[in-house]
């Protein structure tokens, strides 16, 4: 009889010892989980947005996207560059002269910068056949285009930069593009950060949160 309560006793103890181990090991991992998951939060609410833009257009419509992201999210703390290849490096010249190129946005729309609000919101689409023969049409479209921003209050090209910058935003060239159209780095703004190729730049914005091709 003894030796039946023993036996009892035994398995009994053995598993309590087996219910004690599952119950510590499910709390270990519990607690593992929650702190994982804090650590993880707090990673995310520290961590530091970084958006990388590539400029390729050098016309005065084009620019405004890349500096006017560029200005946004370094103002707001977000680690900023951009990589200006090919006619995208018009936009890093010390005398910017950018003008609209109509002909190459069909779909945008001319408007009047003077008159009644009425005739100031009219959308003059012009067809290319039209733009193309009219002499001097793409100074009369930047002309027009400029007089539209200043009634507007919009910033120029040239404090969208200046506002990228002094927010932090690098601004990069592509050196192979200067090689290829003999340029010189005495043309552009000093404020340029570097002068690399397409691979360095790539090895940096694969990092990125966020990459924009404009």
């Amino acid at each position: 009889m003894s030796a039946v309560i023993s036996e009892l006793n035994t398995d009994t103890k053995e598993r309590l010892d087996d219910y004690v181990k599952q119950l510590v090991k499910r709390q270990f991992e519990q607690y593992m989980d929650e702190k994982l998951e804090g650590k993880i939060r707090e990673i995310e609410e520290n961590k530091i947005p970084t958006i990388g833009i590539i400029a390729t257009k050098g016309t005065m419509d084009m620019a405004y996207p890349p500096f006017i992201l560029a200005s946004t999210a370094a103002a707001l703390g977000w680690e900023t560059s951009i990589f200006f290849t090919f006619y995208g490096l018009e936009l890093l010249k010390k005398d910017l002269d950018l003008k609209v190129s109509p002909l190459g946005n069909p779909a945008m729309p001319m408007k009047m910068p003077f008159g009644p609000e009425w005739f100031k919101n009219i959308n003059w689409n012009m067809p290319n056949t039209l733009m193309s023969n009219i002499p001097g049409f793409e100074n009369i479209a930047t002309s027009l285009m400029k007089k539209t921003i200043s009634s507007k209050g919009v910033a120029s090209i040239s404090d969208l930069r200046d506002a990228s910058l002094e927010a932090g935003a690098k601004l990069y060239a592509c050196q192979m593009t200067v090689d290829l159209f003999n340029m010189k780095q005495d043309d552009f703004i000093p404020e340029v950060e570097g002068w690399i190729g397409a691979a360095s730049y790539l090895s940096t914005s694969q990092k990125n949160d966020i990459c924009l091709f404009i």
